[in-house]
């Protein structure tokens, strides 16, 4: 059965909008976990936009699930991975101006190079993914990295402006579902996935996990956070392994 992992950036965003100390990242993680989210995922960017460093340490610390580190591939974020030992390690693009991550990884040509960079975090029990888009080429270049999972990146589709668009998206991921499975790969989805355009992945098996945070903190802002986990957790748990 799918499971969800729940993105918390955005709590650590309003937060840090007043330099403050509010909202708590740490007891919205804490929030989710109750509510039924299979663990929980945070982007430590170089900028320090949202996540910061104290929060991937605490969160380390207090966790009852599973901690998932998105971050790119660079020295210093290897380091800190290295340190603290999320459960997953998630590569992704990161562009200094970018409102969220607008894209996947560039895997092609990069096949040694990545597949050196996630080594050592193997060597320290960390599994590793890499945020790709749909694309065939991205996934075959993927599997050659040794990376034991891919997250697809569903926001094109997410952001579809309309129908044909949509469904033009949809059909991409699902044949990148169909050969990452081939290629043995482990397959996580997210970015901009909702409680509406998610329902389209019911009957696909082979989705490990989904990772989602914005629809759900949307949400709660009118329901609560743990309700708004708990009917995305409901919605997840509905559809087939």
């Amino acid at each position: 059965m799918p499971v969800l992992c729940v993105n918390i950036d955005h709590v650590a965003t309003l937060r840090n909008a007043r330099m403050g100390i509010e909202p708590e990242p740490v007891t919205a993680a804490a929030i989710c976990e109750l509510a039924g989210a299979h663990g929980i995922i945070v982007h430590l960017r170089e900028d320090r936009r949202h996540i910061r460093d104290r929060d991937v340490h605490t969160l380390r610390k207090t966790l009852n699930t599973r901690l998932h580190l998105e971050m790119a591939a660079t020295e210093e974020m290897q380091k800190i991975a290295l340190e603290v030992r999320p459960e997953m390690a998630c590569l992704v693009p990161e562009k200094r101006q970018e409102l969220t991550t607008e894209g996947g990884l560039n895997c092609i040509g990069r096949e040694q190079e990545l597949a050196d960079y996630v080594a050592p975090l193997h060597e320290a029990g960390i599994r590793t993914s890499l945020f790709v888009d749909a694309d065939p080429a991205q996934i075959e270049a993927a599997a050659a990295i040794g990376s034991e999972f891919i997250e697809i990146h569903t926001g094109h589709y997410s952001d579809a402006k309309n129908h044909v668009e949509e469904k033009a998206e949809l059909n991409k991921i699902l044949r990148g579902i169909e050969l990452a499975k081939e290629a043995g790969l482990l397959i996580n989805l997210g970015h901009g996935l909702n409680y509406t355009n998610i329902l389209p992945f019911a009957r696909i098996k082979g989705i490990r996990e989904y990772s989602i945070g914005h629809s759900i903190m949307a949400r709660a802002i009118f329901s609560g956070l743990d309700s708004a986990v708990r009917d995305m957790v409901a919605l997840v748990r509905s559809f087939d392994e």
